[in-house]
């Protein structure tokens, strides 16, 4: 028992080293020796271990110094790496398991080795959750290290380990670990992604995670993890890498059915939670390549898609080609699909950043010859109608495109050219004119009346501002000889694109230098022209008096 101290010794402040004018070379040496003595004191204590039950109390000296410092930022690593030797060794021994005709004493003993080493994980798992990133991932190390020897040496464990136990508790902290992008990329580089019985059971564990109500941090989290793990198995894949040798004998684990049902739970149950609009738009973006490879019935996607297109604007651009998926592989019923397409053709499409994507997407949902004509009339007029008003990089796809949906769909090509063949009409029509019978407001594409309308807006894109669109808006009133242009050329057409093109070509020098003022004024913001100029309001300036009060 250690002896009293006297508290007026005890509570003296110990000077340190540099107080008392040590030198830092001896301070240096000091420390030095200081670590040597701990690191031989812990190998001390290891090896008393192996060697007798009766030092089993130093697990209790190792666990204290490693908990004294487990909390902190910089934990004692070294104990932690001396344990995980100590357990290993203990399990791989069989002295966590008992025997079949263990005595009372034997119970008692392996009860109480079982406790400390839930304890160790334990202190394990608070390292992961809030350490620095050293710490982080030398704690994950030794975790998955202790998952392997239980699931491998102690009989039955091994579906517990990974379902209920110590896996849960490891990927809890992954998850919600502090400053934890390098520990999480560290769990997917060296064990989710190279080990398929730990990506089976990262699924497992994710599903029932997300199962319940998430922050929208954590559900971000929770995403990139499943991205990251991407890479869905075949119907005639082998499984050959685990990280366990014991998950090969289980045969859920080795299963491609097995592995993307628990996929398919994992990602359902993220997508049924309160998703924001940021994070569901990037669901929406790998929901072809990344999620839905993964369902065995991705019907199952149908309501996400469904909701996701309902909403409107961005959302329901991205959410097209997941539906339409849905639509033509399994034959999803959703009659309101062109009619909701239709409704997205707006001014605001035009200066989206996902106008490429749409314009792709769309030349493929109106690719079919078997539409009816009154619906492709109504897409091609609804697209002229918003090019008056659109950019020139988008007036350079529409117009292909409309050209393209001519061709596919001749029976709309007298939009071009109506003749009257009543000639007293033809006179009335020619000094009155006539209302354009397209209803623009009418939500339904197969009553709009584009039937009965023209493709005027073209002609009259024929006389814009940049020549290029001119150029191209004239191959409407030119002889249909092409079979279809290919969009891809005009798809990523931008404002700096256009004016390099214009400036950037040396080969191509002006033909005329472009006039900038015709007319240079004298004064602009004056009140009254002066007698020099004759005294007449008129003179450059008296415009701008005219439009605008500078009172």
């Amino acid at each position: 028992m250690p002896s009293a101290t006297d508290k007026s010794v005890s509570s003296k402040k110990r000077k340190s080293p540099k107080e008392i004018g040590v030198p830092s070379s001896k301070r240096r040496a000091v420390a030095e020796n200081e670590s040597a003595q701990a690191m031989a004191k812990i190998q001390q204590l290891e090896d008393e271990i192996s060697e007798s039950r009766k030092h089993y109390n130093n697990i209790v000296t190792l666990i204290s110094m490693l908990s004294a410092d487990g909390t902190g930022p910089n934990p004692n690593l070294a104990v932690a790496v001396s344990l995980c030797r100590v357990f290993s060794r203990l399990i791989a021994g069989g002295n966590l398991t008992e025997p079949e005709r263990a005595t009372d004493n034997e119970k008692i003993i392996v009860a109480w080795l079982k406790e400390r080493c839930r304890e160790y994980q334990r202190l394990l798992v608070s390292i992961m959750r809030g350490s620095d990133n050293s710490s982080q991932i030398t704690a994950l190390t030794l975790s998955m290290r202790l998952l392997n020897e239980r699931a491998t040496h102690i009989p039955g464990d091994d579906t517990q380990a990974w379902s209920s136990g110590l896996f849960r508790n490891i990927f809890e902290a992954v998850i919600e670990a502090k400053d934890g992008e390098a520990l999480r990329s560290e769990f997917l580089e060296k064990f989710a992604k190279p080990y398929e019985d730990v990506t089976y059971h990262t699924f497992m564990q994710l599903a029932e995670y997300a199962s319940t109500g998430r922050s929208t941090e954590i559900l971000e989290v929770l995403v990139s993890i499943l991205s990251a793990c991407d890479a869905v198995p075949t119907a005639d894949h082998e499984f050959e890498n685990f990280y366990c040798k014991i998950s090969k004998q289980n045969k859920k684990v080795i299963s491609v059915n097995s592995h993307k049902k628990r996929a398919q739970d994992a990602w359902l149950a993220v997508l049924r939670n309160n998703l924001s609009q940021p994070l569901r738009k990037t669901l929406l973006r790998v929901m072809v390549h990344h999620i839905e490879p993964w369902f065995n019935r991705p019907e199952l996607l149908m309501d996400f898609l469904t909701d996701s297109y309902n909403v409107g604007g961005a959302t329901s651009l991205l959410a097209l080609s997941g539906l339409f998926y849905l639509i033509q592989e399994k034959n999803l019923d959703y009659p309101q699909f062109y009619p909701k397409l239709y409704s997205l053709l707006d001014a605001d499409l035009l200066h989206s950043k996902h106008r490429s994507r749409f314009f792709r997407l769309m030349n493929t949902f109106l690719s079919s010859t078997h539409l009816p004509a009154a619906l492709v009339a109504s897409f091609a007029k609804r697209l002229s109608r918003l090019s008056l008003n659109a950019p020139p990089t988008a007036v350079v796809v529409i117009v292909p495109f409309i050209y393209n949906l001519l061709k596919s769909h001749p029976t709309c090509t007298f939009m071009l050219h109506r003749e009257v063949r009543d000639r007293e009409r033809t006179a009335e029509l020619e000094a009155e004119g006539t209302d354009d019978p397209f209803d623009p407001n009418e939500p339904d594409p197969n009553r709009t009346g584009a039937m009965e309308s023209s493709l005027w807006e073209i002609e009259t894109l024929q006389s814009h501002y940049h020549p290029n669109v001119a150029a191209i808006a004239r191959i409407i009133s030119e002889q249909f000889t092409k079979q279809g242009y290919n969009l891809e050329d005009f798809l990523d057409y931008t404002y700096q694109g256009m004016l390099q093109a214009e400036l950037g070509s040396e080969e191509k020098p002006l033909r005329k230098v472009p006039v900038v003022e015709y007319q240079i004024p004298k004064r602009i913001f004056t009140d009254r022209m002066l007698e020099e100029d004759g005294g007449q309001d008129t003179a450059p300036g008296s415009l701008m008096r005219a439009l605008w009060d500078f009172s």
